[in-house]
């Protein structure tokens, strides 16, 4: 039995226990309490002496209370962890229930100690998270661990590392043959250097190298690690060991994949390039760097048409752009002509097709453009070509009238005047047949010159243009016609002024300004004085002389396809030939030119002479 004095000890050293605790009698009624214990629960000591533990924590779970009963039989002691379900904050307790026995080794109770256990319980499941999301992120990025003993001289794999290494199960790696697995050259060197440093220096590593596997199989791995010290001494390694082989071999097929889908690109025979949907070129091959005169590719990235066209065409080619964007139709083989920042104008055949991403969503465009300028100028020069073959055939068709008409004309009227002059026998009709004669042989010398001159307009073909200065040309024309100007009272009103020049053959300047300047003198109104003007503008690369007169006029309903025809005349004018305009347009035209006219009866007539200005 203890004394009074020794219970007021023992309940002294109780209350002072850093634990929990209560002390319950065989009846489970409360005998002792410590103080943690009355303040974790928040009880007052004056109302718990020969409570019932149980009557207190009424909500007490049943494994606690047969573990209680349990003690109080004497069995041994118990542990019970359970979230507490008579505080209103959420916590969990551990719950130790041990036999209370006196001094002859009775039992006399149960002690009961609980510790608040919530803190460790979440740090313990926040590691075990962690190990599991450790193991996902080893599973998943194919990441093992390993660890080096230095005073041991032992290095220890985790599973991973070893499946990566494919090494055997009984397999005991340490530092030497660990840096054998490397490849011979850049890698093993750079893990061996690597490791060095890191035992001398305290430098970590992270390097991309290769190994071959203990069953001969090559593999990309990031080789991590750093060292371990203690009070300044070296005692280890530890580190981790990533299988990146797949990425690395998909990463190797795609840039080889891309080298020769960028060979191919820049390899054909037109311009490729990709825009974003801002229009901005995101990839060119070289023939779109060289179309938009830089070398680099950085040169033009990022950048648009306006920086490499004129306005207008960064203006259309912007427009298409929208357009294939916005409906989503391809634009396909469309010709253009783009004209580049420096003047100079490219002809292309373009398709722009619109650029989606996985999601079916329009991110920008393709554009091909095959530059036909050649193939256009070959084109112009066919047509060209077969103008002149036409021209020819037409001109071939007059000298074949030439020939089957107007010479045959002479010669049966030779034949004729001849036949008479055998037959006659009067000395006086003999003189007028030989007159007659005389007549057809000038009139047949006339037409071979006729012919002879055509001949040489169309032989010419490669006399040279030179600049030629109009008002001079006129003035000695002038001069050279001033008594035929006289003699029909006719005046001439030049508006040109003296600094015009054209590109011509002189010779047929001369010839063309002759021919028209008469003709409107030889058919003036005889109701008016002949009054021609003279005037010039330059239009689309072409210099215009206008020669306009107040004479008769000409129908051009009835005349107009047969004006510049040869020996084709409109008037009773017993001058007329037919001849002198023909010659004047052949001569316009073999300089690249051409003549127009408008004309009202009675009115008079305006003839334009366009003078090419290119050579």
């Amino acid at each position: 039995m203890l004394k009074g004095s020794q219970i007021s000890t023992i309940s002294y050293l109780i209350k002072q226990l850093p634990k929990a605790t209560v002390f319950v009698n065989m009846r489970s009624e409360i005998v002792y309490v410590s103080d943690k214990w009355l303040e974790e629960f928040n009880f007052s000591d004056q109302i718990l002496s020969g409570k019932k533990i149980f009557t207190l924590l009424s909500r007490t779970s049943k494994e606690g209370r047969q573990a209680l009963k349990a003690c109080l039989q004497g069995e041994k002691q118990k542990s019970i962890i359970e979230r507490s379900l008579f505080l209103a904050s959420e916590k969990q307790y551990e719950w130790t229930y041990s036999t209370w026995y006196d001094d002859d080794e009775n039992i006399i109770g149960a002690i009961i100690q609980s510790e608040d256990i919530t803190h460790l319980k979440q740090t313990e499941l926040q590691l075990e998270k962690r190990e599991l999301l450790l193991d996902e992120i080893s599973e998943n990025g194919n990441i093992g661990c390993w660890e080096y003993d230095a005073v041991q001289d032992k290095i220890n794999w985790c599973e991973r590392t070893r499946a990566i290494h494919e090494a055997a199960p009984d397999f005991e790696p340490n530092i030497e043959n660990g840096i054998n697995f490397y490849k011979i050259g850049y890698s093993r060197n750079t893990i061996s250097m690597a490791v060095d440093r890191a035992m001398r220096d305290g430098t970590p590593w992270k390097e991309k190298l290769q190994i071959t596997t203990a069953k001969g199989n090559d593999k990309w791995v990031i080789a991590a690690g750093r060292p371990l010290f203690n009070n300044n001494k070296f005692i280890g390694l530890i580190g981790t060991f990533q299988n990146i082989n797949e990425h690395v071999v998909s990463e190797i097929k795609t840039k080889e994949s891309q080298q020769l889908l960028r060979t191919l690109i820049d390899n054909l025979p037109l311009n490729v390039f990709m825009k974003d949907i801002q229009s901005r070129k995101v990839l060119v091959n070289k023939h779109e760097l060289k179309f938009c005169g830089v070398e680099h590719e950085k040169d033009i990235i990022g950048k648009d048409d306006f920086d490499f066209m004129d306005e207008n065409s960064a203006l259309r080619s912007q427009e298409e752009d929208r357009y294939v964007m916005t409906t989503l139709k391809p634009i396909l083989d469309q010709e253009k002509v783009v004209t580049r920042k420096d003047g100079k104008s490219i002809t292309f055949l373009t398709s722009k097709i619109p650029l989606m991403n996985d999601v079916d969503e329009v991110i920008g465009i393709i554009g091909f453009s095959l530059d036909i300028s050649n193939i256009k100028q070959k084109e112009e020069e066919l047509k060209n070509l077969i103008n002149v073959t036409s021209l020819q055939n037409k001109k071939l068709i007059n000298f074949a009238h030439i020939v089957s008409h107007n010479l045959r004309s002479h010669t049966a009227n030779f034949s004729m005047l001849l036949d008479f002059l055998v037959e006659e026998n009067d000395e006086s009709e003999k003189e007028t047949i030989i007159g007659m004669l005389t007549h057809a042989s000038d009139n047949l010398l006339e037409t071979l010159e006729n012919l002879n001159e055509v001949v040489a307009i169309s032989s010419n073909v490669n006399l040279e243009k030179e600049p030629v200065n109009i008002n001079n040309k006129l003035t000695a024309i002038e001069q050279n016609l001033s008594v035929f100007l006289k003699n029909y009272d006719a005046k001439i009103i030049n508006s040109i002024s003296d600094d015009v020049s054209i590109q011509a053959i002189p010779a047929y300047i001369e010839s063309i300004f002759m021919n028209f300047i008469t003709n409107a003198v030889k058919y003036s109104s005889p109701e008016r004085k002949p009054i021609i003007k003279l005037s010039s503008t330059s239009k689309n690369g072409y210099t215009i002389v206008s020669i306009e007169d107040n004479g008769l006029g000409i129908d051009l309903k009835k005349y107009g396809s047969k004006l510049f025809g040869m020996y084709k005349t409109f008037h009773t004018n017993k001058d007329a030939k037919g001849m002198g305009l023909y010659i004047a347009k052949n001569q316009i035209e073999a300089m690249g030119g051409k003549v127009m006219v408008c004309s009202e009866v009675g009115k008079g007539t305006i003839f334009n002479i366009y003078f090419n200005e290119k050579n």
